[in-house]
């Protein structure tokens, strides 16, 4: 099974088994005590699993393994990084103060030279098939457990299939070329994983692309059709899966195939049906600066964890936070992506203008950066909101050739901007890409936008890689396989040019 596939000999094994037992239960056992209690790891997965509150505990703990692996660095600013909104700010104190460098732990990848033996993604590779290992387990245990009505089974069912989808559809992303790389999507895909380890390991071959996408169709198609009943999950609709944003992450998905009139007509269900409306032009800034809740058109925001007291356990304000001129994080946008807005477009606000002490020809100087104001205060990782959807349909109108309608669209994002409108429907394909460029930056889209849309990668401001720019088509627009799964399962093809 891919979950397990870095297994290299039964001492491992074992510890990745005790680990799938275990994913659940942390939260109220000590490890070392439930071992002591359940010596049989297989035992354990079978007690664990054997009731509706068990079964509910493993559904949360899948939901905070999905938050965890989206918020954490590597995959949250990867998208903007490699594609040019962001930049890196000076070191603060020390030896380097005011010194620029790319993070250590993506060095490679942003400089598009990611290595299989050691990638910097690789943790997030296995974090998800830990992830569809345990919607799997989840599966395979439900219909038996003796306390929950069909309607709750079905409803766990349902969040399961979305999570699995989803986690695989991240996984495309990043694995896999853009779906019309190859004529009939038939260039690798993914490994998809519908198995569990009770079934015993095995060690499949990567899907095609078009394969892997139509698994992902079905997970989601059982999904929606299994959204019977509510309230079994506890916390807001928003931080776990249901009829709306399942139908967004559909149309995500659709428009990643090329499927216009399906993309078109699942974004437009929620833009009419969901019950979510868009943020106001006045209420847009205060929107994103609310400490410790979403932005009103939050379709899906997994919850962060918080201790018993109620502190954040972590956030991407740790990756984007600005406190002082000695206290500050990493990342910042790129002039490149500043410049891109008009000096009415109040998204504009949305970026805190400071000068930093840089090291700048041996000399410090005081620099300006730009920190962006979405993840300030306690932020958690926008996974879907309202307005992609528009963006969406605006996409798949101009590929329907519906032009007006596309035109449209724009505009609304536009307009509740306050930029200026598009008066014809001249070069929408480049005034869409650059209205998702602007609205959606540093929520994990830009760099796959390029990609589907099959542009090149332009870096200018604060490129400090030896490769700033990458023409597509590139076999450098896809990660390299960690190589411990390569040298365990000999069906695991490497991507090619590593």
């Amino acid at each position: 099974m891919q979950s397990f596939n870095k297994v290299k000999n039964n001492n491992k094994i074992n510890k990745l088994i005790i680990a799938t037992c275990l994913f659940s239960v942390v939260v109220f056992f000590n490890c070392s005590s439930f071992l002591e209690q359940e010596p049989g790891s297989q035992t354990s997965i079978t007690e664990q699993l054997s009731s509706k509150m068990g079964i509910l505990e493993a559904l949360n703990g899948v939901f905070s393994s999905i938050e965890a692996n989206v918020r954490g660095e590597r995959f949250s600013v990867y998208a903007d990084l490699i594609g040019g909104n962001l930049k890196f700010t000076p070191t603060i104190t020390g030896n380097n103060a005011g010194q620029i460098s790319a993070p250590i732990n993506l060095e490679n990848v942003y400089a598009f030279q990611d290595i299989a033996i050691s990638s910097d993604l690789e943790s997030f590779y296995d974090s998800s098939y830990d992830i569809i290992n345990q919607t799997n387990l989840i599966l395979e245990y439900v219909d038996a457990i003796p306390d929950a009505t069909e309607d709750e089974k079905t409803f766990i069912k349902a969040e399961v299939y979305a999570a699995r989808a989803y986690t695989h559809y991240l996984l495309t992303l990043l694995y896999s070329q853009n779906y019309s790389f190859s004529e009939d999507a038939s260039h690798l895909g993914i490994v998809y994983n519908k198995t569990t380890l009770s079934t015993g390991i095995t060690y499949p071959a990567r899907e095609t692309l078009a394969k892997t996408y139509q698994f992902i169709l079905d997970d989601l198609q059982l999904a929606l059709t299994s959204f019977s009943v509510n309230g079994i999950l506890s916390g807001p609709a928003y931080s776990y899966f249901n009829q709306s944003n399942t139908q967004a992450l559909l149309a995500r998905v659709y428009l990643s195939m090329n499927d216009w009139q399906n993309a078109f007509d699942m974004a437009n269900e929620v833009i009419l049906n969901s019950g979510v409306s868009l943020m106001s032009s006045e209420t847009y800034i205060s929107e994103w600066e609310k400490p410790d809740s979403p932005i009103s058109e939050i379709l899906l925001e997994f919850s962060i964890p918080r201790d018993d007291g109620g502190s954040v356990g972590g956030s991407l304000s740790q990756f984007y936070g600005y406190n002082s001129k000695t206290d500050y994080e990493k990342y910042v946008a790129s002039e490149d992506l500043i410049n891109l807005f008009e000096t009415s477009d109040v998204r504009r606000n949305l970026f805190l203008e400071q000068p930093l002490p840089t090291l700048v020809d041996g000399n410090m100087e005081d620099r300006t950066y730009f920190f962006t104001k979405k993840f300030q205060d306690n932020p958690g990782f926008v996974a879907i909101r309202l307005s992609e959807m528009y963006l969406i349909r605006a996409e798949a109108s101009l590929e329907l050739n519906q032009l007006e309608n596309c035109r449209n669209d724009i505009n609304i994002i536009r307009e509740r901007a306050n930029a200026s409108l598009l008066l014809d429907t001249s070069n929408l394909e480049e005034a869409l890409l650059l209205e998702r460029r602007k609205e959606l930056c540093f929520e994990s889209h830009y760099f796959f936008d390029l990609s589907r849309r099959k542009k090149d990668i332009v870096r200018n401001d604060g490129c400090i890689s030896q490769t700033c720019n990458l023409s597509y088509p590139s076999l450098k627009f896809v990660l390299p396989i960690p190589q411990d799964n390569i040298d365990l399962n000999t069906n695991l093809k490497q991507n090619d040019s590593y």
